[in-house]
C-alpha cells in the first residue's frame, strides 16, 4: 500500500477568474453521465448503510461525505439504512450514536430504513429461489463449506446436498425459520457455479440461523437472517437507490450484487419496485481511508476498548467520530479533510499530518487566544505598586471584530519556567538578569533582576522591574522587544487539568506490522499536567475551543466542571505537513 499525501482526483484547481473550484471525482463523473443520459429518469438517490455493531470512525465519514454529498450536489436524497442482519453484534445503542454522529457532521438524511424492514420480502425471495431450483439447504459445517470452495485457480467441490429436491429444501428452510433447527447446523446457499473464477459466485450463503440473540427490533420473530450479499442489493432495489456507493473491498462482490438483482428485475418483477421495469441500482466503489499511526479495524478498536487500553470509544486518541469530537476536531475540518484527500480507485495511506493540518487551518481563524502556563514559576515585579489592574486583550491579535477578554494584572504573576535563565547567551531572548527587555503579552515591558532558589537549587521566584510607560495599546507601548512571554496573574489564575494527547501508535502503519498490534501502542500518547490558566476561562463550556499561546489548540473536555476545568489538546501549533 503506497503512501498518498494528496489526492489524485477531486483536487482543487485554479480557474481563470481567480476562484478555486474542485474538479469532479470519478463518482461525480458517473453521476453526471447518468443524468445526461436520463438513467433512472434523472433521479439521484443514495444511501449510507452502516451496520449498528459499533461506533462510526473517520473511515465511515469518507463514505458519509460521498453518499450525502452526491445527494446534496445533485438535488437528490440520501437515506440512512441500518444493515441490521446480525443480531449477535447489534444494539440500539449503536443506532443512536450513528444518528448523533451524522447530525453532528452536519448531514441530513431523507428517511431512516432498516434491512430488517425487508425481512419478510427477502424471505419470500429466498422461497422463490428455492422453488426455481436456484437455492438449496446445506448441512455442512462452515469449515467444510470453506474447504470445498476451492482456490482462485482451482474450482470448488459441489456440496453433497447441492441437488437436494426442491420440496425437501423448502421443508428444511421453513423448519430453520420455525426454530426447529439448531444454530449452525444448516444454511441456505445460492446454487450458481462452483467453478466460477470469482469465488463469491461459488454457491454463496444466503441465510444462516441465529437463535442465541434476539434482534434489537424484531425480537425472536426471525430465526434465519440474510447475509449481506443477498440483503444489500435487494434493499437498495426496494428503496429506489440509484447509486449504491461502496468501498473497494466490495468491488469483487459487485457481480454477485448484479446477479441477485438479475433475478428480481425486469417486467416480470415490476411490482416489486414503484420505480418501473427499467429501474435498477448500480454499485460503484471508491478507495477506503487509511491513516498513519492508527487502526481502522472495528475489531481492533473493540479490543482496545474492552481491554482498557483506551478510555472508551470516545477516547480522544481513537479515530472514531465521537473520539475526534472530544479531541476538538470540528465537523468543518473533517469535511475539509475529505475534500483534500479526494476519491479514487487507488488504495493508499494518508499522512495523519494532513488531518492535523486541516484542524489547524480551521481553528486558527476562530479559536480565541489565551495564556496557559504549564510549568509555572512565580514572577514578582518589585517596583509595581497598588492592588493590580484589569487589562484588555484581543481574542485574536489584529481581529478586533472577534472580541476581547479581560486579563487581571498585578505584582505577582505566573510565567513558564523555561522563559527564564539565570545565565543566558545572546541566542536566548527571554528573561535573564542581564538588562535585556522582554514584553509580557498584552501588558508591560520588564527586565529580570534576579531569582530565588530552594535548598535543591531549583528556582522558585524570579524578580523583575517593569516600565509603567510601556503598556500595550498606549503610545509608549509601541516599543519593540525581541521576545514576548505569556503570563497569568497569581491571585486570579485557575488550575486546570490539561490532557496532552499524541498519536495512538508509535509506528506509521500498525496494521502492516507482524505480531500483536497492541504492543505497538505509543506509551506517550497521553500525558496529564496541571496548568495555570486565565480567569477568563472560568465560564468556558464543553466543546469551546482555544489556542493556548505557544502551546497548541485545546478544547474543553466532557469531564470539565466549573470547579475542575479539563482541557484536551487537539493538536500542537507546529505544522510539519506542508514541509
Amino acid at each position: 500500500m503506497e503512501e498518498i499525501n494528496l489526492p489524485v482526483e477531486g483536487k482543487e484547481t485554479i480557474v481563470p477568474n481567480g476562484k478555486e473550484e474542485k474538479s469532479l471525482n470519478f463518482i461525480e463523473q458517473i453521476v453526471e453521465k447518468d443524468l445526461a443520459e436520463g438513467v433512472n429518469n434523472g433521479r439521484i438517490q443514495t444511501r449510507f448503510p452502516p451496520e449498528p455493531n459499533g461506533y462510526l470512525h473517520i473511515g465511515h465519514v469518507k463514505a458519509i461525505c460521498m453518499d450525502f454529498g452526491i445527494a446534496e450536489k445533485y438535488n437528490g436524497v440520501c437515506n440512512l439504512r441500518f444493515d441490521d442482519t446480525n443480531p449477535a453484534k447489534e444494539d440500539t445503542e449503536y443506532v443512536e450514536t450513528i444518528e448523533r454522529d451524522i447530525r453532528w457532521l452536519g448531514f441530513k438524511w431523507g428517511q431512516i430504513f432498516y434491512a430488517s424492514d425487508y425481512f419478510q420480502q427477502l424471505y419470500d425471495l429466498a422461497i422463490m429461489f428455492i422453488k426455481q431450483g436456484k437455492a438449496y439447504v446445506d448441512e455442512q459445517t462452515a469449515e467444510q463449506i470453506a474447504e470445498q470452495k476451492g482456490t482462485p485457480t482451482e474450482p470448488g467441490v459441489a456440496s453433497p446436498f447441492r441437488d437436494r429436491p426442491i420440496e425437501e429444501n423448502l421443508r428444511l428452510f421453513e423448519a430453520m425459520q420455525r426454530g426447529e433447527i439448531e444454530e449452525g447446523k444448516m444454511v441456505l446457499r445460492a446454487k450458481i457455479d462452483m467453478a466460477n473464477p470469482n469465488m463469491h459466485f461459488r454457491d454463496p450463503i444466503m441465510y444462516r440461523i441465529i437463535t442465541s440473540h434476539p434482534h434489537h427490533r424484531t425480537g425472536t420473530k426471525w430465526k434465519v437472517y440474510p447475509m449481506y450479499d443477498f440483503a444489500h442489493g435487494q434493499s437498495d432495489y426496494f428503496e429506489g437507490v440509484t447509486h449504491s456507493i461502496c468501498t473497494l473491498e466490495f468491488e469483487v462482490h459487485r457481480p454477485l450484487y448484479d446477479y441477485f438483482l438479475d433475478q428480481i428485475t425486469g417486467p416480470n418483477f415490476a411490482g416489486l419496485s414503484p420505480y418501473g421495469p427499467d429501474y435498477r441500482p448500480k454499485q460503484r466503489e471508491f478507495n477506503r481511508l487509511n491513516i498513519t499511526y492508527t487502526v481502522m479495524s472495528k475489531r481492533k478498536m473493540l479490543q482496545l476498548v474492552k481491554e482498557g487500553l483506551v478510555a472508551g470509544w470516545d477516547d480522544p486518541r481513537m479515530p472514531t467520530v465521537c473520539g475526534l469530537r472530544r479531541r476538538g476536531y470540528t465537523p468543518q475540518a473533517i469535511r475539509n479533510f475529505m475534500d483534500k484527500i479526494g476519491y479514487t480507485k487507488v488504495e493508499g495511506m494518508i499522512d495523519q499530518g494532513l488531518l492535523e493540518h486541516t484542524i489547524r487551518e480551521d481553528l486558527k481563524e476562530t479559536a480565541p487566544r489565551v495564556c496557559a502556563i504549564f510549568d509555572p514559576v512565580k514572577l514578582v515585579i518589585t517596583n509595581y505598586e497598588g492592588n493590580g489592574e484589569t487589562l484588555v486583550a484581543e481574542n485574536i491579535d489584529g481581529h478586533p471584530e472577534l472580541g476581547s477578554r479581560e486579563m487581571k494584572f498585578s505584582r505577582e504573576l505566573w510565567i513558564e519556567r523555561g522563559d527564564f535563565l539565570e545565565e543566558a547567551d545572546n541566542k536566548f531572548y527571554r528573561l535573564s538578569p542581564d538588562g535585556r527587555e522582554v514584553r509580557l503579552k498584552a501588558s508591560y515591558i520588564i527586565q529580570a533582576t534576579g531569582c530565588e532558589k530552594d535548598a535543591d537549587g531549583n528556582i522558585t521566584t524570579v524578580y523583575a522591574t517593569y516600565d509603567p510607560d510601556s503598556k500595550s495599546g498606549t503610545e509608549g507601548g509601541n516599543r519593540k522587544t525581541k521576545a514576548t512571554i505569556n503570563w497569568v496573574e497569581c491571585n486570579s489564575a485557575l488550575d486546570a487539568e490539561v490532557r496532552l494527547y499524541d498519536r495512538l501508535f508509535a509506528v506509521e502503519n500498525p496494521s502492516a506490522e507482524e505480531g500483536d498490534f497492541r504492543e505497538l501502542l505509543n506509551p506517550d500518547s497521553l500525558k496529564v499536567v496541571t496548568a495555570k490558566v486565565e480567569s477568563s476561562l472560568a465560564h468556558a463550556k464543553m466543546q469551546d475551543h482555544f489556542q493556548f499561546l505557544k502551546q497548541g489548540y485545546f478544547v474543553v473536555d466532557d469531564d470539565s466542571k466549573p470547579d475542575h476545568l479539563v482541557f484536551n489538546r487537539t493538536c500542537s501549533l507546529k505544522d510539519n505537513y506542508l514541509k
